[in-house]
């Protein structure tokens, strides 16, 4: 698990096709590593990996076909850079909220533009993922923990203050970036209790929307 706050920016330092698989080396920067051991979860954009090689400057990991196809992670290339975050404890406190590092999709930067000293971003999310997203709640976008500001349809907007744009990559976001989304895994289980008994049965769903997670005390 983790919390959504990006402890340092890594980069790619190579990438290496393993037969459909690939195995990629991270600088990691400032992040220290040495509280870190073989088999330790670090979660690179939001997706959680186990750290194979630990070099010294960095964590060697191993990303399998599937993770490749459902995550952003296909798209980086030696150099690029990557929010890093340590897989947290318990005595870590919880500045953000709670993150599996199982990305539920990948989104869209639609628009970008300046408000006041922070930077306005609108994203759209894959279709199916619209439902767990609600005004003022909360949503983590390449591993950053953040906060919905409106709700229009599939997309949603964000306001990134300077500080998190000078702490994560997000500073490098333009119209058509693709970036990785996991939901509040609240609003995940949240689904299955409403079905009740109904969630034994295959192929119900729930209609979770904002209205309910409003009269279930979840958002103001």
């Amino acid at each position: 698990m983790f919390t959504g706050i990006i402890q340092a920016v890594g980069s790619i330092a190579t990438m290496e096709d393993h037969g459909g698989d690939m195995r990629l080396r991270i600088s990691t920067g400032k992040l220290s590593l040495d509280d870190v051991a073989l088999g330790d979860s670090i979660a690179v954009n939001g997706v959680c990996l186990t750290a194979v090689e630990l070099p010294g400057d960095g964590f060697v990991a191993d990303v399998s076909r599937e993770t490749m196809t459902l995550t952003s992670l296909a798209s980086l290339k030696p150099g690029s850079s990557v929010n890093l975050e340590k897989a947290l404890t318990l005595a870590t406190r919880l500045g953000g909220h709670l993150v599996s590092g199982h990305v539920d999709g990948l989104g869209e930067v639609v628009s970008r533009s300046d408000d006041a000293r922070s930077v306005h971003f609108v994203i759209r999310a894959p279709d199916e993922l619209a439902r767990y997203i609600a005004h003022k709640g909360s949503i983590t976008i390449d591993g950053t923990s953040l906060t919905v500001n409106q709700v229009n349809g599939a997309e949603f907007d964000l306001n990134i203050v300077p500080h998190t744009i000078q702490e994560t990559n997000i500073g490098g976001y333009q119209a058509g970036t693709k970036v990785n989304l996991e939901v509040d895994i609240i609003a995940r289980y949240l689904e299955r209790l409403v079905l009740g008994d109904d969630a034994a049965k295959p192929g119900v769903k729930s209609d979770i929307n904002e209205e309910l997670l409003r009269k279930t005390g979840f958002i103001a």
